[in-house]
This record gives C-alpha cells, structure tokens and sequence, in this order.
C-alpha cells in the first residue's frame, strides 16, 4: 500500500524497489492496435504487477477518450465494450495521482503537459512515450526520464518474466 500526497492509502501495491512510470497514451493505442509490440507486453506487464504505473484523473480521462475515438477503434484488436476492461485495469493497477501544481507552460504540445504534470506531482523516475523528444528539456529539469518502450522491457526483462 502507498500513501498519497493527500493522506489516503491507496490499494495499489507498488513491486519492490520498482520505478514508478507514467504512461503517454500512445502507449495504451499501440498496446490496442498489436499485441507484437513493446506496448502490449508493458500492458500485460502491468496487469501482472510486473511494473508500476501513476495517473492523473486528467490523464485517465484521456485514456479514456482517446482510447475510445472511432478512428482507434477500428485499428484495435479488441471492441468498445473491451476498452471498459482495460481501462478498469489500468485503473486498479496504477497510482491515483491528486494534481497539486501544474508547472505549464514547458512543453511544445499543450495535450503532453497533464503526462509532464502527473509525472512531477506523483514523483515519478520516469515518463514511458513514443515522442521522447516532445517532453525534452523540460522533464530532464525536473528530474524525469523520457524513455521509449522498448527501453522499459530491457530494463525489467519484461518479455522473460511474462513467460515464466
């Protein structure tokens, strides 16, 4: 169990001496779109306990919508009524983050500063992304790595774990 900044316990049990991620959303559509990819495995890595993740209620209702647009449905493996179990998912198995201070503007693209704000505000080590560029400088100053997925799979030999 992991006290938050506001006082509660939330019921998320973090792994042992684990990073504690924040996920751009384009994690969660690559995730949909193939279950061959980096994506995927850091879903189901997720899903077992394997890594940690962090979200704002902001970025969750992200996930949410854009997970849902048409445009991704038709491209996703599974259907409308699937998103609900995987965002039910994410959702047991990620941090709740209350958002106390936003530090905008610092990045180029105003739809990345609710990723760059949950990151900071939940003291998190790192923000896992397709657009590494798109939160650089600015999330270096606080502290933060950008990494891409593949990155997160090497370091937690996540694709090893998952078949054992």
């Amino acid at each position: 169990m992991r006290e938050s900044a506001h006082g509660r316990t939330s019921t998320v049990k973090l792994a042992h001496k684990a990073m504690l991620y924040v996920f751009d959303t384009n994690i969660w559509v690559a995730a949909l779109r193939s279950r061959r990819g980096a994506s995927f495995v850091i879903l189901q890595a997720l899903s077992q306990g394997l890594v940690n993740g962090a979200v704002s209620e902001a970025l969750f209702l992200e996930y949410d919508d854009v997970l849902r647009r048409d445009a991704n449905l038709r491209n996703f493996w599974i259907d409308d009524h699937e998103i609900d179990l995987v965002l039910a998912m994410l959702a047991s198995r990620m941090v709740p983050v209350p958002i106390y201070f936003m530090w905008r503007p610092q990045l180029t693209d105003p739809d990345d500063e609710m990723v760059l704000d949950c990151a900071i505000n939940a003291q998190a080590q790192a923000i896992v992304t397709f657009n590494v560029q798109d939160f650089l400088p600015a999330a270096q100053r606080f502290g933060l790595k950008v990494l891409r997925p593949q990155t997160v799979l090497a370091r937690h030999t996540l694709v090893e774990r998952l078949t054992q």
